[in-house]
Order: C-alpha cells, then structure tokens, then sequence
C-alpha cells in the first residue's frame, strides 16, 4: 500500500507506483503536467473513484458543468476549494 508522501515523492520519477488504480495514475500524470493522460486513464472506467477524478479534471479544464456531471457521477458535491487542495485530498482519500 502506497502512503501520501509516498506517491507525492513518486513525483519526481518517470513513472507512477506500481500497482495504483487508474484514478490515483490520472492523479499521478496530472501532477506531472500531462492532463491529456490523465483524462485518457479516466475516461474508460467506470468506478466512482475514476469519476472523482474525472470531476476534478475538468474542473481544472474549466468545464464546470461537466465537472458538476462527474462530480454527481462519483456522488460527491462539486468542489470548491483550490484545485491543488482538491488535488491533495483526492490522492489522500484514493490512497
């Protein structure tokens, strides 16, 4: 099991934990900057947790009422704290 400080560190290496569900490897890419990626991991599962996710992409996309969408799809209220503490509370809750 991968602990926060952990996968935060992971930051720094060319490629994410072995073994992490889709959604925290969306996470991963999109700390590294690749948006595209993360969306593209996403976009094909159907757990809650990739939806989360999904919300919170296009929510830093700027399509909020797509990101309202996901967000009723993961059952979670739309976010509205900065989108890096969004970030960090995701990757916390997923892990």
């Amino acid at each position: 099991m991968v602990k926060f400080a952990e996968f935060r560190d992971s930051l720094t290496k060319g490629a994410p934990p072995v073994g992490l569900e889709s959604a925290l490897c969306a996470l991963w890419h999109d700390a590294k900057g690749n948006w595209a990626r993360a969306h593209e991991l996403v976009q094909g599962d159907e757990s809650d947790h990739a939806a989360w996710v999904h919300a919170y992409l296009h929510r830093k996309e700027g399509d909020l009422s797509n990101a309202a969408y996901w967000y009723r799809r993961a059952g979670k209220p739309v976010c509205k704290t900065p989108l890096a503490t969004e970030w960090e509370s995701l990757a916390d809750a997923l892990l």
